[in-house]
């Protein structure tokens, strides 16, 4: 039982949220997939467009994001998606409310992530109750 035990307390600190990735088709289908409840349900999702190169600067607290759905897009993968979103600087980071991109946060040229997690889930809860009857 002690093995067990100590087994288990080794293993633990190892397990972590699993990042999502997305690539070009992964994306349309995340941005573009219909909800099966209806139009009473919303579908909050945010996309990070990262990069290798300054992945010092990414959004770190991604798994503290509460009721959404959060991917990565390497903007060195997926082409489409980075010219379509018009991503220019990285980290990028869109809140797409059913499928629309309906607020951004671009980094400048310090390449610095230009929001933090308190502005991002304000931002996400401001989108989510926008329109709303």
């Amino acid at each position: 039982m002690r093995k067990l035990i100590l087994a288990l307390m080794l293993t633990l600190p190892l397990v972590s949220f699993s990042q999502e990735w997305a690539d070009d088709n992964k994306l349309d289908e995340i941005l573009n997939s219909t909800n099966a409840f209806g139009d009473d349900e919303t579908t909050i999702v945010v996309i990070e467009f990262w990069a290798k190169f300054n992945e010092a600067n990414a959004f770190p607290d991604w798994d503290k994001l509460q009721d959404v759905q959060y991917f990565r897009v390497d903007i060195g993968k997926a082409a489409k998606a980075k010219k379509e979103h018009r991503v220019r600087m990285a980290p990028t980071i869109i809140i797409f409310k059913n499928g629309v991109a309906e607020e951004s946060f671009k980094a400048g040229l310090d390449l610095e992530c230009p929001v933090d997690l308190g502005e991002l889930q304000e931002a996400i809860e401001e989108v989510k109750t926008a329109n709303a009857f």
